[in-house]
Parts: structure tokens; C-alpha cells; sequence
């Protein structure tokens, strides 16, 4: 792999950030408004996507709250980008048990905002935009080594699809 492919995968999350909790709308969106809106945040990763039919089908299986009156709020959009990060490395019902969890040792807002700078700095570190990983947060818990854990498969994921891409692309232009 050339420095140009290495820089070029490096430039495309150097400005890589989740929207925080606060950040996401409350206004209620419509379930193709909420699938535009996670794409969006999504896009300079690759293959890490989400579909109108994964939204229904995760409600259908209670990982996220039902809509109300047809719209999601701030909470479900929230779970709803951790599903679509996490569902590339682990399956349903592990999410569900990550997500449990999650629901009896934090709240939504405090887990979610954790989620989004464990991912930011664990991307960083694997894109090679940082030396090392800092430490984020304070607690040393199991539910907190189990998100790093799966945060840190997911970036190597999101790396390997984007050198085999390069690459790929690389060939055609031989």
C-alpha cells in the first residue's frame, strides 16, 4: 500500500466526529429522516450503514423503544448509531447484552456521549492519526473494557475494508 492510499485513508476520519447526545435532534424524525441522518454521521466510514428495515427489525426485537406516533426521538437515534457501528463486529443479541448492560450501570446520555470519544479515540489510534489511545473515562469497569473491545474491532474492521478498497482500486487503475 502506497503513503497516498495511507494518507487518503487517514484524511477520510481525521475530521470523523459522532454528533454527542445533546447534538442528535429531538424533534422526532420519521424513520427515513432517522436512516438519512445516521447514514450522514456514518458516511466517512465505509460499509457502516443502517436501513429503514434494520430500524424496524431492531424495534421489532426491543433494542430500541418503539416510535412514537411514527417518529424517533434523541434516545432511540442514539442506540441506533451504536447498533449500526457495533452490529459490523458483534451480533444482535450481543449488542442487546452490551445494551443491558449499559441500561443498569449508566444513563443513555453518559453512556452514548462515552461511546462516541471511545470511538473517536480508538479510530484515531488505528488510522494512525494518534501514537496511542488515550484513556477515556474514569472507571475501569467490565462493561467499559467490553465497549474498548468492541470499539477496537470495529476500527480495525472499518481499516481493513478501507486498505482492501484502496487496494482494490489501486488494481483497477493498472
Amino acid at each position: 500500500m502506497t503513503r497516498e492510499m495511507k494518507d487518503a485513508m487517514a484524511a477520510a476520519v481525521r475530521d470523523f466526529r459522532l454528533p454527542r447526545y445533546g447534538e442528535i435532534p429531538n424533534v422526532g424524525l420519521y424513520l427515513e429522516q432517522v436512516t438519512k441522518y445516521i447514514c450522514d454521521c456514518l458516511a466517512p466510514l465505509g460499509d457502516v450503514t443502517i436501513t429503514g428495515s434494520m430500524i424496524s427489525n431492531y424495534v421489532k426485537r426491543g433494542l430500541v423503544d418503539n416510535p412514537v406516533k411514527k417518529q424517533y426521538g434523541r434516545g432511540q437515534i442514539a442506540c441506533l448509531i451504536y447498533i449500526a457501528v457495533a452490529k459490523n463486529v458483534l451480533s444482535l443479541d450481543n449488542i442487546d447484552l452490551l445494551m443491558e448492560m449499559q441500561r443498569r450501570t449508566y444513563d443513555l446520555q453518559v453512556a452514548y456521549d462515552y461511546f462516541c470519544a471511545e470511538f473517536e479515540n480508538l479510530l484515531y489510534f488505528v488510522f494512525g492519526l494518534k501514537s496511542a489511545p488515550d484513556t477515556v473515562g474514569t472507571e475501569a469497569t467490565d462493561e467499559k473494557l467490553m465497549l474498548r473491545n468492541t470499539i477496537i474491532t470495529v476500527a480495525h474492521k472499518i481499516y481493513l475494508d478501507m486498505c482492501f478498497r484502496a487496494l482494490d482500486g489501486g488494481a483497477d487503475e493498472r
